[in-house]
């Protein structure tokens, strides 16, 4: 037998077979009231996709460096602190250099896709406009949006690291400052007119050639109407101190503007004239009296040649005409002379003519051959420039044009480029040019010779004071009793002569009558004239009584 049909021997019987099932249709069949609870929540998840695919806006990538303060699916994007928009998503960008900020805006904020909208993050921040961004320390941050104007759209954009100054629904006018330099001023530094602030800088650039910056500036309406064709602007950082003879002058718009920097604009005469247009473009200077100051004119650079010492003097000291300031010292070098084997100082000055003659309307301006005939009169007449000193305190200098009649004359090409002015040494100078040729001429006396002949006139002189001595006492020895006892004789002479002379002696009485017999003798005398006057024939014939007798 083999194993197959031991295999089958065991095997069970098979069961009998079943009755097939009878199906049957129940007669009182009604829909489960459980199944309209999904049918409900399909309803009601279909109605709000559908709202939210219908509500929905755009979507766009706005790329920051940082996303500090962000959070998908929490924080806002707002306009005007309204919520039109939330942060989806965020992303670092492949390079890691920013992060991708997706957002999801709302359906009424597609204008907020143009190409030129701006968008910021709001944070607690403190700049040279002051603090902003306060309420945020609860609410936590959120996006800004400046919606644009462009009729493009886009889904890329890039954020700004700061809040704009000037949002695009702010009513006002811009203008365009152009500068040397920036000096203290930065976005968002104000600016002020009559001290009171009315716009901020709202951004700067330097120039393409480099020489420069041109700053732009915001200001609100309406005081955008103050602003005309004669507008001066001028930098009101800082403190502007001034010493002069009415004593000293503080002048400042601000106390930010001491620490932050501003701008100040006014016109001449307050007379703005008409109104600037938009972006009409002004020159930024360095402080009021150079804004308000009127036009120079034509500029004319002359060389001064100086044998002294130029210490005080720097590019920018005035020129002055008698105190009225004409010009500006623009460079200061050296120079050697090897004709005269010495050194030289030219130094380059900037002169305005016209401030010394204000031109009438419709009056022609004189030729620069008439200037010229008219500066080399003047220079006859001996017109000179000296550097003298303007401060005491700093030892600061300027250079004064002014007339010296007693100048030596000297010639000048008044058609070289530039006109050489001739000079003159200050009078500092030449005191202390003769106090060094006197002290020069002291150094020339031979004082040791002097004391070595004052030292031999004072021995002589003390030979002669010790024989002077000798001669004295030799005097008072010898002479003196002789003429001691000659002072007695001289004395009883004038005994003599007193009692010679008194009232009671006898030489007295002697002279008193012979006196009177002389006086007695002139009246004789007298009469006799008198007769022989009268009758000058008596000396021949005598007395008319005698000859009678």
């Amino acid at each position: 037998m083999s194993d197959d049909d031991k295999t089958s021997d065991a095997r069970p019987p098979a069961p009998p077979a079943l009755p097939a099932p009878r199906v049957a249709k129940r007669r009182d069949w009604m829909p489960s009231l459980i199944w309209l609870i999904p049918v409900v929540a399909a309803l009601v998840g279909i109605t709000l996709v559908a709202r939210i695919l219908i509500d929905r806006g755009p979507e766009i990538e706005v790329s920051f460096k940082t996303a500090e303060g962000l959070e998908a699916g929490k924080t806002a994007v707002k306009y005007k602190d309204v919520q039109i928009g939330v942060v989806q998503s965020l992303r670092l960008a492949r390079d890691r250099s920013h992060v991708r900020v997706t957002l999801q805006l709302n359906k009424d904020a597609d204008a907020f896709t143009a190409t030129d909208t701006r968008f910021w993050v709001v944070r607690p921040r403190l700049d040279t406009s002051g603090i902003s961004g306060l309420g945020t320390l609860l609410s936590g941050a959120y996006i800004g949006a400046d919606a644009g104007v462009a009729d493009e759209s886009s889904k890329d954009f890039t954020g700004l690291e700061a809040p704009p100054i000037v949002t695009r629904d702010a009513s006002g006018k811009q203008f365009l400052l152009r500068a040397p330099d920036l000096a203290s001023l930065d976005v968002g530094s104000p600016v002020y007119y009559r001290r009171i602030k009315v716009g901020q800088v709202a951004a700067y650039e330097l120039d393409e050639n480099g020489r420069g910056v041109t700053l732009r500036v915001f200001v609100n309406a309406p005081y955008d109407k103050f602003i005309g064709a004669n507008s001066r602007f001028w930098q009101a950082s800082g403190i502007d101190m001034r010493l002069n003879a009415s004593g000293i002058t503080l002048r400042t718009q601000s106390l930010a503007t001491i620490l932050i920097g501003g701008i100040a604009f006014g016109a001449p005469e307050n007379d703005s004239g008409p109104v600037a247009v938009e972006n009409t473009s002004f020159a930024l200077a360095d402080d009021e009296s150079s804004a308000m100051k009127p036009p120079d004119g034509p500029a004319q650079t002359m060389l001064l040649y100086f044998n002294q010492s130029l210490r005080g003097l720097s590019p920018g000291a005035p020129v002055d005409f008698r105190g009225v300031v004409i010009g500006e010292v623009k460079s200061i070098g050296i120079q050697f002379d090897r004709s005269e084997r010495e050194f030289r100082m030219p130094v380059i000055v900037t002169v305005y003519p016209d401030r010394l003659h204000t031109h009438a309307n419709g009056e022609p301006r004189e030729s620069r051959i008439a200037q010229d005939k008219r500066l080399q009169f003047l220079i006859g007449k001996g017109l000179r420039a000296q550097m003298r000193t303007g401060n005491l305190l700093t030892g600061q200098n300027y250079i004064a044009l002014d007339f010296f009649p007693k100048a030596p004359p000297v010639k000048v090409d008044v058609s070289k480029t530039p006109l050489e002015m001739p000079t003159l040494p200050n009078s500092l100078d030449e005191l202390q040019s003769q106090v060094q040729e006197i002290v020069t001429k002291v150094n020339k006396v031979p004082f040791e010779q002097i004391g070595t002949d004052v030292r031999k006139a004072l021995a002589t002189l003390d030979k002669t004071l010790v024989g002077a001595e000798q001669l004295t006492r030799t005097l008072n020895n010898d002479v003196s009793p002789e003429i001691t006892a000659a002072m007695k004789d001289a004395r009883k002479t004038i005994n003599s002569a007193e009692r010679t002379l008194a009232q009671d002696s006898p030489l007295q009485q002697d002279m008193r009558q012979t006196l009177q017999e002389l006086t007695r003798a002139a009246g004789s005398v007298r009469v006799l004239t008198d007769y022989l006057e009268r009758h000058p024939e008596s000396l021949l014939r005598g007395k008319p009584e005698d000859n009678k007798k």
